[in-house]
């Protein structure tokens, strides 16, 4: 490809840059390459199962997250699929457009919304989710079904660290602030 490098080259560009500077390399990798892993694996499954359903990366995600936890509410699904409830509501008016999710006012409270498959969207997920399995397998091919095991762990360990002290640390490091609003690139015109 073009004017692409791969991640030899990128890693030894990267620590010549670097070099002098006292950081952490190996942590820096592992953080690196988890980006390019997911990067690369997403785009991969997009390209070769998801196309031919005409399913996003996220919107797979969110299936898979209905499907696994049966009829959740909207901000748990958003939560495990890790994107913005304003996100979710534009993928599940989406799935639903397509017949795939329905929506539900939950039983106890009025202000909160359940979603759950429909027969359509069970069908396409026990239909695709087999053809995305190989994929997995396939792109951690060249991993023993040991190091997959090992390398599981590890990164579950990467999760469990941000999941129970990543506040803490946050608020350590802005010295108790919230964190500054998200902005888009875009800049308003002054």
């Amino acid at each position: 490809m073009p004017g692409h490098r791969s991640i030899t080259e990128a890693e030894k560009l990267a620590e010549a840059k670097l070099g002098g500077i006292p950081l952490r390399h190996d942590q820096m990798a592992v953080v690196a390459n988890i980006y390019r892993a997911a990067s690369a694996v997403r785009q991969h499954l997009e390209n070769s199962v998801l196309r031919g359903v005409d399913l996003t990366w996220t919107a797979f995600v969110v299936l898979w997250v209905i499907w696994v936890w049966g009829e959740p509410e909207t901000r748990h699904v958003a939560e495990e699929a890790g994107i913005s409830k304003g996100t979710l509501t534009g993928v599940a008016r989406t799935l639903e457009r397509r017949g795939l999710v329905q929506r539900a006012d939950h039983p106890t409270d009025g202000r909160l919304v359940l979603l759950s498959l429909t027969d359509q969207g069970e069908e396409l997920m026990r239909r695709v989710f087999p053809a995305f399995n190989e994929e997995e397998a396939f792109v951690t091919g060249q991993l023993s079904d040991e190091q997959c095991g090992i390398v599981a762990a590890g990164l579950r360990q990467v999760v469990l660290q941000v999941e129970e002290n990543g506040e803490t640390r946050r608020q350590a490091l802005l010295g108790g602030a919230a964190p500054a609003p998200r902005r888009s690139g875009r800049r308003r015109k002054a």
